[in-house]
């Protein structure tokens, strides 16, 4: 944008002291002299729409370490920050009650092989085979499940996020551990507006940034949009995917998400243009023509640098005053600054 410096215009006024008119050359004075101000020319261009949210970093998949029935805890394996790998013994559980089982089962094996003899012979019954081996079939199925539950595994590869309890403890209703997958990808979900949504779709590329790697800029990629409302926020949960093959991202860390939805064609004023009414939230600009301000309350858009992009109250190539503001009120007398800046 190029500057427009403009000058007072209060020399004639100035003048007539010489000629020494008294009090009423002073008042002469005063009721003539204009502020001097600074201006500049708003301009349109195409400014870059971007929507910018803010979330927690998560990770991509979650699971929650836990047996199927309560049990004593001999051992803990793994603690928060651990990385594991899928199929890694966390945990390992009290085994008494798999050795009791397994010592039924064992005695249920001997008295059905017996029956089956019997019956090859000709002194035994079908019905007594067959209840055995049904009691045989359960009594398997439910020794295998404990034996699973004495050694807990974690399913897929990833950290450690919450750890509940502490060898010799009985497990409960809460995780024994959470893991989270944090390789290769994170997510980060964000609450878009109703007004938005229409913009984003399944795989559009967005921009993250992350306060732990200020110096960074990250690529994501919109993988889920949900289909409903949250009827509290008004808003629609909207997931992004993160690489995150190094591993550096973490659960809990924040995030920026910035989503570029295209370019408007709108009025860029100089910030300096731009004042705040005081006691209030109304942002307003004064206007310069013919040697007269006119105020103009403006809507702002994007903050671009030392500019600011307006929805509205400013037209392309308006005049604008970027200097002298403290002295002006709407309809005041002014006169631009033709002095050059040293």
């Amino acid at each position: 944008m190029k500057t427009i410096h403009l000058i007072p215009a209060v020399a004639c006024a100035l003048a007539l002291t010489g000629c020494g008119g008294g009090d009423q050359t002073r008042a002469a004075v005063d009721s003539v002299q204009v502020a001097i101000v600074d201006v500049d020319v708003a301009q349109v261009r195409a400014v870059p729409q971007t929507r910018s949210y803010t979330a927690n970093v998560e990770a991509f998949n979650v699971n929650n370490i836990s047996p199927s029935t309560s049990n004593r805890i001999l051992t803990i394996k793994a603690d928060v920050g651990d990385h594991v790998s899928a199929g890694q013994v966390l945990v390992t559980l009290d085994h008494a009650q798999a050795d009791q089982l397994r010592i039924n089962l064992e005695e249920t094996e001997r008295q059905y092989n017996r029956a089956v003899q019997l019956l090859n012979i000709g002194s035994g019954t079908q019905s007594a085979v067959d209840q055995l081996r049904t009691q045989l079939d359960a009594q398997r199925a439910q020794y295998r499940n404990v034996l699973d539950n004495t050694q807990l595994v974690s399913p897929i590869s990833g950290v450690v996020t919450a750890r509940n309890y502490d060898p010799g403890d009985m497990t409960g209703s809460a995780p024994v551990l959470t893991i989270g997958q944090i390789t290769p990808a994170v997510k980060v979900v964000i609450n878009v507006n109703e007004t938005d949504l229409a913009l984003v779709r399944n795989g559009m590329s967005v921009d993250v940034a992350f306060d732990a790697y200020p110096d960074e800029q990250f690529s994501g990629r919109i993988s889920r949009v949900s289909p409903a409302v949250d009827v509290n926020t008004r808003t629609f949960p909207v997931e992004v995917q993160v690489s995150n093959s190094d591993g550096r991202l973490r659960p809990g860390m924040f995030a920026r998400v910035n989503i570029n939805i295209g370019t408007n064609d709108n009025v860029v004023v100089p910030d300096r243009a731009v004042l705040k009414q005081t006691g209030s939230n109304v942002k307003y600009v004064y206007v310069y023509s013919n040697g007269h301000v006119a105020f103009r309350q403006v809507q702002l858009g994007q903050r671009l640098d030392d500019a600011y992009e307006l929805l509205g109250g400013i037209n392309d190539g308006d005049t604008v005053v970027i200097a002298g503001q403290s002295l002006l009120n709407d309809g005041a007398a002014a006169q631009i600054n033709t002095h050059e800046k040293k």
